[in-house]
């Protein structure tokens, strides 16, 4: 029991964060009605024992464009609620709020269609929709800590818009989705019951929108790499076919996430390139390593863990025994960290390093680039920093520009993680590996790609090519690492990589 609080007390922390196949054999319903501006009277709880007796399924729906290399792409964002309808029995069990931005004159047929959202679980998908590859995007510079604030909301000029249609959608308990009577959220708030209400609300959005024919993928981060595999296997199940999957900052096993747990026998080893990359940022390895030649020494990291690292901690966690001092000061070279520090603490955890690496700063978690003066405990400078300007360039982007409003607070965080059910597949913390491999066993065409930040503290690029690895090598699973944190879309250099990477993805995803 005591594991398991500790994962909710981390986790408090990270939640600040082929076309084909028509999914059941509901008869397709009549499409939502639509308005172009729409003020919902409707009042919306993120509370565990909160439902809706009527919901509705009014969008607003408004005309924009936006231009990404070189090209005009006018658009239609469609903003409201859509009931997600129980596979076998059509009951209606949760109103999903979610924003699709389609683009115009384009052929569903062939036309790719992309899920989006954010983990916690808790957390509602504002950092994926206002961060990342929609439209329009909140200008973060990170990891700066001196820009103006709030950010400026912005065209998107790396927007996704010109490879796929994007819907982002906010789970049960966030945003403005609530469950539906007799089910209250807390239905939902689970490993198992939280992906098969998704998997139901993206069976209706296809067969609402007519999108049978259109490659779907599934774009999660965080918990919601934890709810993608889940997902796919059940969408795979299900019948309706994916055509990729993008884990952004995966948690895909939390019982080999030594930052997700209280196990003292569980080793840290994913974490020590990651504060190696950290390390190099903040000019305490030796020797100094700049941006440019990060991807060689993540190769020398990998390696050190691999050989040197790992088998101390093994050592250590089963002995006490701690390597001799040379073998410490290559630690301390790679890292920055001291000897004294790996002397006391071998298997050093990441909350210890963030605290401990510069005196008198702490590191942020989400992004460990970012610092403040005396920081303690789950303080997380790279949350803070980002969230009132989310705040308020969210509800001033629904008001203004999606033309969507509501009397009620939109849930950022909530607190379903208090009461998640973690359980899966007869363990009390989710491994989800296996999940992945049916989904790709059920779909041998399936695409999966996984990207990590080198500086996030919170899913370590390192444990995530790990977790990986256990697939097999695969030619249709990819690994890909940037210069960043948890967000990585939020560093400007990366975000014009990691859209080039995206597009080729989707290329050799679509392509028959």
């Amino acid at each position: 029991m005591n594991r398991i609080l500790s994962v909710f007390a981390a986790l408090l922390v990270v939640a600040g964060c082929g076309g084909g196949g028509g999914g059941g054999s509901n008869p397709t319903p009549p499409p939502p009605s639509n308005t172009f501006n729409y003020t919902d009277a409707q009042v919306y709880s993120s509370a565990a024992n909160a439902s809706l007796a009527s919901p509705n399924e009014i969008t607003s729906v408004t005309q924009g464009s936006v231009t990404v290399a070189g090209q005009a792409i006018a658009y239609t964002a469609t903003t409201g609620h859509l009931t997600a309808r129980r596979l076998g029995t059509d009951a209606a069990d949760a109103s999903f709020f979610y924003v699709a931005y389609t683009a115009n004159g384009r052929d569903p047929a062939t036309r790719p269609v992309t899920f989006f959202y954010n983990g916690g679980p808790g957390s509602a998908t504002v950092w994926l929709h206002l961060g990342s590859y929609g439209p329009k995007r909140l200008d973060a510079h990170a990891p700066s800590q001196d820009v103006p604030l709030p950010f400026p909301l912005v065209d998107n000029a790396e927007s996704m818009l010109d490879i796929s249609d994007l819907v982002f959608v906010d789970a049960i308990g966030t945003g403005y989705s609530q469950a539906i009577a007799p089910n209250t959220n807390q239905t939902f708030f689970g490993v198992d019951a939280d992906a098969g209400v998704f998997r139901d609300f993206i069976r209706r959005y296809v067969a609402v929108n007519n999108r049978a024919a259109s490659p779907k993928f599934l774009f999660g981060e965080s918990y919601g790499t934890t709810r993608s595999a889940v997902l796919a296997r059940a969408l795979e199940s299900a019948g309706v076919r994916l055509s990729g999957v993008v884990l952004l900052s995966s948690v895909l096993n939390y019982n080999s996430n030594c930052g997700l747990t209280s196990s003292n026998s569980l080793s840290c080893g994913g974490y020590f390139p990651s504060y190696g990359a950290i390390g190099a940022w903040h000019g305490r390895t030796n020797p100094p390593v700049n941006v440019a030649g990060l991807p060689a020494f993540a190769e020398q990291l990998r390696a050190l863990t691999n050989n040197v690292y790992a088998p101390a901690v093994v050592s250590f966690l089963s002995s006490r025994t701690v390597p001799p001092p040379a073998t410490l000061q290559t630690f301390t070279d790679a890292t920055g960290v001291p000897v004294a520090q790996w002397q006391g603490s071998l298997n050093l955890g990441p909350d210890p390093f963030r605290n401990t690496l510069i005196p008198g700063y702490q590191l942020g978690r989400y992004d460990a680039r970012m610092s403040a003066a005396g920081g303690v405990g789950n303080f997380d400078i790279s949350s803070s920093f980002i969230t009132t300007s989310f705040s308020v360039g969210l509800q001033g982007y629904f008001n203004d520009t999606l033309r969507y409003t509501n009397p009620s607070n939109y849930t950022f965080l909530g607190n379903a993680i208090n009461t998640w059910n973690f359980s899966h597949d007869g363990q009390d913390l989710p491994d989800v590996v296996p999940d992945l491999a049916t989904a790709l066993a059920l779909n041998p065409r399936l695409q999966v790609l996984a990207v990590s930040g080198y500086h996030d503290l919170a899913t370590p690029w390192f444990q995530t090519e790990r977790d990986i690895s256990r697939l097999g090598s695969l030619p249709n699973v990819r690994v890909r690492n940037y210069s960043g944190g948890h967000m990585i879309y939020l560093d400007d250099a990366s975000r014009v990589t990691q859209k080039a990477d995206l597009a080729d993805f989707y290329r050799i995803a679509t392509t028959p």
